[in-house]
């Protein structure tokens, strides 16, 4: 097979090699996927730069999303399974093979049926941004007539969970930094965006939810919103927090989000139980059945030219999500 992968740690540029290996065999209980399309996340690029931690394996291929076709199963799987249409995750996750690759090998409950109308590409954002977008909105109940706030309402994560907690039945404030942001974030269904960048953000928010604090708050930068969060949260409200990259040791207002018996809910899609993984697929196969979801792809890349699709989602630039193509 076709494959990228990486034995140090590095720039993109200097590490990542293009070429051939054997194709990989689907031991008992794994599923073998001829991918089609492979998801690019910040995670990822932080691994194979050293960002994280030293390299875990001699030989890493990157990337935990993607999507393809089974075309071989291992012992215990059923037959039947080959054909399928499938997005998978945490093919990379404490493993060695991810799926910058034209074949990965994986359990079976790692390769999700991927509903017909549903492309290849669309699959490969499924595994981080939309599953984390889910879990964080529906890990603590249905929000059917709540208000939630999105923060970073134009990102790979935001964007999934504004049309999920509208498609959830929830009123939908996004903050953004910008005026094309604003248009990203209203077109999949914010009912009021706020630019943050702009005037007294906590007031915005509030008017824009008639006066009313709101219930759950979808957040990508944890530390850094941390006092308007505190300004607009009502009582038993949830924040799901998913990132705090511009304070990571943030100070807490532990009395007053007590007094209002708030939750803090801190979440890394990787490690989500068995129980929470089966719910947030649930969610997530009844939207895109739903025909709910648009799914926001920046960028694709031909395999060979993965160091550029590296570079593309460190630089920042991009607004939605990054995918490698591979015939």
């Amino acid at each position: 097979m076709r494959a990228v992968w990486y034995e140090e740690t590095g720039p993109a540029r200097g590490v990542l090699q293009f070429g051939e290996m054997d194709d990989p065999q689907p031991g008992p209980g794994e599923v073998r996927v001829r991918l089609r399309a492979s998801g690019i996340n910040p995670s990822d690029v932080k691994t194979r730069a050293g960002l994280r931690s030293p390299i875990a394996f001699r030989r890493v291929i990157p990337h935990s999303d993607g999507a393809g076709e089974i075309d071989a199963v291992g012992e215990g799987v059923p037959a039947a399974r080959i054909g399928t249409r499938v997005w998978v995750w945490n093919a990379a996750w404490r493993r060695p093979f991810g799926t910058c690759a034209e074949l990965v090998c994986l359990p079976e409950a790692q390769a999700v049926p991927l509903p017909a109308g549903t492309s290849f590409e669309a699959g490969a954002c499924l595994g981080i941004p939309a599953s984390t977008a889910a879990h964080a909105l529906f890990a603590d109940g249905d929000v059917t007539g709540q208000t939630v706030l999105v923060t970073g309402g134009a990102g790979a994560v935001g964007h999934y969970a504004i049309q999920l907690a509208r498609w959830g039945g929830a009123r939908v404030i996004a903050t953004v930094s910008g005026p094309d942001k604003v248009r990203i974030a209203e077109a999949a269904g914010a009912h009021g965006v706020v630019n943050y960048r702009e005037g007294d953000v906590a007031a915005a928010i509030l008017a824009a939810n008639d006066g009313k604090p709101v219930d759950r708050v979808v957040e990508v930068e944890f530390g850094g919103n941390l006092a308007v969060t505190n300004a607009v949260l009502g009582e038993g409200g949830v924040i799901a927090a998913y990132g705090s990259m511009g304070d990571t040791e943030p100070r807490l207002p532990f009395y007053p989000l007590m007094f209002r018996h708030a939750t803090l809910r801190m979440l890394l899609v990787y490690l989500l139980s068995p129980r929470q993984r089966a719910e947030t697929v649930a969610r997530l196969t009844a939207a895109l059945e739903a025909g709910a979801l648009q799914h926001a792809i920046a960028a694709t890349f031909a395999l060979p030219d993965s160091a550029s699709a590296h570079e593309a989602v460190e630089s920042g630039d991009l607004i939605g999500n990054a995918v490698i193509t591979i015939d």
